[in-house]
């Protein structure tokens, strides 16, 4: 039987490796794998469709799906998960001690649309009642200069947000004090070097996120797997065969955590990491699927109507490719 050679651009985790690697494989698939980071897999899909099979951004393929605009479909594979209460970065001297301390200050943020910032201001108006339009938002490339939003995005009325100069970087402006905050899914230079002039908004972010889960059930989804239109139009069986490769490959790697003879990672306690966090969040706490995930869905796509980033608020099975949202049973 021939197979369908196939790109695919994805990070190299723990739950993807055993596709890397090929210890496991995907039905009808040869692919070739790119261990690529986050932002130059986005880039390169939503500009140019690079890929076969790729990871994508949740709130871009949101935003795709509302307007009609997606060239991919998605499998419920959330190859990316993360609370985001450590993603606010505060200046030190800024004043900002409460969520409620950041209205009206200026915020840097790589872009509007990203997923971990839709996370981060729904949660900030669900739990602490700070609406966006409370913030003065500043748009720009975190550690190098020029970035704007992948998707081109139009918001409502009252929402400010300004490109800083090409020539700077968030990072610099939050160092020097011309922006009082950044969001973001990754930690500013300015505040890995130590200096002290930078801090989290939440010290003990790990309290302040489990604590949060504990009240809403709530584990943030960020990225999804996509699969080209083009070839599902072609071979309507692909997208399972992909979503049942990716389950296995998560399989593996839970399995490979559990092993406490020869830990699977650089940490002493990691074995016990994985039991505290079972019982705090379920056996399958990184689980796979629309059904088990539908509450946390529902808020995302809530949150991304309400900041007006989708033109219509889309509904949870609008995300997926549906028949890999009733797999087979025995």
């Amino acid at each position: 039987m021939n197979t369908l050679e196939l790109s695919l651009g994805c990070c190299n985790y723990d739950r993807t490796k055993a596709i890397f690697d090929g210890r496991v494989r995907m039905e009808g698939c040869s692919l070739v794998p790119l261990a690529l980071e986050p932002e130059e897999i986005f880039h390169r899909a939503f500009r140019g469709q690079e890929f076969d099979i790729c990871e994508m951004s949740l709130s871009s393929h949101t935003l795709n799906v509302a307007r009609g605009t997606a060239h991919y479909v998605a499998i419920p594979a959330f190859l990316s998960r993360a609370f985001r209460h450590s993603g606010i970065y505060v200046r030190a001297d800024s004043g900002i001690r409460t969520p409620a301390d950041l209205k009206g200050k200026k915020v840097g943020i790589p872009e509007y649309q990203i997923t971990a910032n839709v996370w981060i201001r729904g949660m900030l108006l669900d739990e602490y009642g700070v609406r966006p339009q409370d913030i003065r938002w500043r748009r720009g490339g975190l550690e190098q200069p020029g970035r704007r939003e992948r998707s081109p995005i139009t918001l409502p009325e009252g929402i400010e947000v300004e490109q800083i100069p090409d020539d700077t970087t968030l990072s610099k402006q939050l160092e020097s004090g011309e922006l009082d905050a950044v969001f973001g899914a990754k930690a500013p230079s300015c505040f890995l070097n130590g200096s002290g002039k930078v801090q989290r908004l939440f010290a003990d972010y790990r309290k302040a996120e489990q604590d949060y889960f504990a009240k809403t059930r709530i584990f943030p989804t960020m990225h999804v797997v996509g699969v080209r239109k083009s070839l599902v139009d072609k071979h309507p069986w692909l997208p399972v065969s992909v979503y049942k490769g990716f389950i296995e490959a998560k399989k593996v790697a839970t399995e490979e955590l559990k092993q406490v003879g020869h830990l699977a990672v650089t940490l002493p306690w990691s074995v016990a990491e994985l039991e505290a966090t079972q019982k705090l969040m379920g056996e399958d706490y990184w689980s796979y699927g629309l059904a088990d995930n539908r509450h946390v869905l529902d808020t995302f796509t809530r949150y991304h109507h309400e900041q007006g980033i989708s033109p219509r608020r889309v509904q949870a099975e609008e995300l997926f490719y549906g028949p890999a949202l009733e797999p087979a049973k025995n």
